[in-house]
């Protein structure tokens, strides 16, 4: 993935729903205080309110973000709606950009790894997740300007090493995905990345048995648990469905919904050691 410089234009994109137009301004205002130029969205009322316009302009002003001049594209943030403009995107004809984003993202990124272009799941500038904590903001700059390359952080779950390409994401999105658009299953060997915001242990059980259902882990060499915000008590449900498949599991990794957020790259090989707690590519 190309680093990013001072000076360097990027487009902020809303392909799920809208976000505060003050919570934006503060974001925005941070991008710009790493020396970034950055371009934002101009969202339009729309019918479904949880949407920041219909599929078709969400798309296109995706597209149009995207094969401007810019070095990045950051989504202002999730919520819901980016699986519904899939279909609508040329993803093989789109040039090599940075990506950020994270949460209903998740699509997003699938589509992008699966082209070949890397991306960062990490926090959103118009999200609380971003403006409210400078932690997280600091960690997303250091992975887009610096480059870092290893994480330590987690508890063991199963032990071992496992070394593959950084999947997943969201897991509700990967859920509602299965068996329907063409990157629902990941790549051989692929280190799948996990984490949710608001799910009750039982729906969290519920997502778990659709994706070991439907064979998602099949390929999968390793496992990463990112954060559980909002869901209550998932350690056992989280032992219960994956501790039995043979792979190294390491828990409490401390990305997605969670204070202090790694930024993770997708798409990008890495090797996991579950029992040292660290991730780095390779």
């Amino acid at each position: 993935m190309t680093l990013l410089s001072p000076g360097d234009r990027v487009a902020l994109v809303s392909p799920a729903g809208p976000a505060l137009p003050s919570r934006l301004a503060a974001g925005v205002a941070v991008l710009r205080s790493w020396g970034l130029t950055v371009t934002a969205p101009v969202v339009e009322p729309w019918s479904l309110p949880y949407l920041a316009g219909s599929d078709e302009a969400r798309a296109a002003e995706f597209v149009s973000g995207w094969c401007s001049d810019v070095a990045a594209v950051f989504c202002v943030r999730g919520g819901y709606g980016c699986l519904r403009m899939t279909d609508l995107v040329p993803w093989k004809d789109l040039p090599p950009r940075v990506f950020v984003g994270s949460s209903d993202v998740t699509v997003l990124h699938a589509e992008l790894n699966l082209v070949g272009q890397r991306t960062v799941f990490g926090p959103m500038p118009g999200t609380s997740d971003f403006v409210d904590d400078p932690v997280a903001q600091q960690r997303l700059r250091a992975v887009l300007f610096e480059g870092v390359r290893s994480w330590t952080s987690g508890v063991p779950v199963v032990p071992g090493v496992a070394r593959g390409v950084l999947t997943g994401g969201n897991c509700a999105l990967l859920a509602a995905s299965v068996g329907g658009p063409r990157w629902a299953r990941p790549v051989e060997g692929a280190v799948a990345l996990l984490e949710d915001v608001g799910e009750e242990p039982y729906r969290l059980d519920r997502l778990l048995t659709q994706l070991l259902r439907a064979g998602w882990f099949e390929p999968v060499s390793g496992i990463v648990l990112g954060s559980w915000t909002g869901c209550g008590d998932v350690s056992s449900v989280l032992h219960d469905r994956l501790s039995g498949l043979g792979v190294p599991v390491l828990g409490e990794f401390g990305f997605g919904h969670c204070a202090g957020s790694w930024s993770l790259p997708l798409g990008a090989t890495a090797e996991l050691d579950a029992s040292a707690g660290t991730l780095t590519l390779v």
